[in-house]
């Protein structure tokens, strides 16, 4: 039990470490230099090795005290910086999903609507444009013309780099993660919402570990946006923040995006492995290929709403 202990006060340790104080350490040395230098010597690294040496304990009896408590003051700062990082972090995440802009003010609403409105006429234009390749391509294979049959790959893209589904989102992010739940809808008549927290219970730990790394490197990603938010607030009073801000929050944009792509799969994928087993233990049949009638009952019976499986019993599936 004690070794137990010991490691996971090891690991709490090192995420301490690598997410809170290691990230707001990095943010204090740049404020310092911003506080030190500004604007005038933005680049003078001769006086800001000078302003830190007179910030470093005086020799004699105490002395390794006093670097011990600066430091210590340092560490909580770090932390404490860290922490506001990841609230702001939060904050990113409910903005960059935007699951919820219908109840955003209204000003922000009305820019939502009209990303919604942009984001649907692209998507339109890129299907459009498939379709017509589509058609082309079928019409040169029809024909029996040598080398017919176009690579319909980019057009397809085209279409997936607007929305993969009918945006319903101000941003593309929002939309892969509901386009899992309007795909599961549409497929098996299932609620994602209410079918996940049954079937996260199910899950073996291969499958779960997954999940939660993926989630993991896509909290690690919005709240990079909140450190290039807060490296953008220091170029106010240092200019040489601004290209680190810029930098920061474009690596961060690539790793949301890639990192809500993973997290989409993975869960779309672990509910259409394991619907099965999770309908089995509601003791809803399944005859074959789980169909829309067994995703709508364990939708039921997880809402609670079992009298309507009774009621709708005899209906086509």
């Amino acid at each position: 039990m004690g070794g137990l202990l010991t490691e996971l006060g090891k690991r709490l340790a090192e995420r301490w470490m690598s997410l809170l104080v290691l990230p707001g350490a990095l943010f204090l040395a740049a404020a310092f230099a911003a506080r030190t230098l500004g604007h005038a010597h933005a680049v003078d690294l001769d006086l800001l090795v000078a302003e830190a040496q007179a910030w470093r304990p005086a020799p004699g009896a105490g002395a390794g005290a006093r670097l011990a408590v600066l430091l210590l003051v340092v560490a909580l700062l770090a932390a404490a910086v860290g922490l506001v990082a990841q609230t702001l972090g939060s904050l990113v995440e409910r903005l960059w999903f935007a699951a919820d802009w219908g109840s955003w003010p209204r000003p922000l609403r009305t820019l939502a609507r009209w990303q919604v409105a942009r984001r649907r006429q692209r998507r339109a234009g890129a299907v459009a444009a498939y379709e017509r390749e589509r058609r082309r391509s079928g019409g040169l294979l029809a024909s029996g013309t040598p080398g017919g049959g176009t690579d319909l790959g980019p057009a397809r893209l085209a279409v997936a780099r607007v929305s993969p589904e009918e945006p319903h989102r101000p941003t593309w992010s929002g939309d892969r993660m509901h386009a899992v739940t309007l795909r599961l809808a549409r497929d098996l008549d299932l609620d994602l919402a209410t079918v996940w927290p049954a079937l996260w219970l199910l899950l073996p730990d291969a499958p779960r570990q997954q999940i939660e790394t993926a989630r993991e490197a896509l909290d690690r990603a919005t709240t990079l946006v909140a450190w290039a938010v807060l490296y953008a607030v220091l170029a106010v009073w240092w200019w040489p923040a601004l290209p680190l801000a810029v930098a920061t929050y474009a690596t961060a944009r690539l790793r949301i995006r890639s990192g809500v792509d993973a997290y989409a799969a993975l869960i779309e994928a672990s509910v259409h492995v394991y619907v099965a087993e999770l309908a089995e233990r509601l003791h809803v049949p399944a005859q074959g290929v789980v169909g829309r009638r067994t995703g709508w009952e364990v939708t039921c019976l997880l809402q609670g709403k079992r009298h309507l499986i009774a009621l709708t019993a005899h209906e086509p599936q």
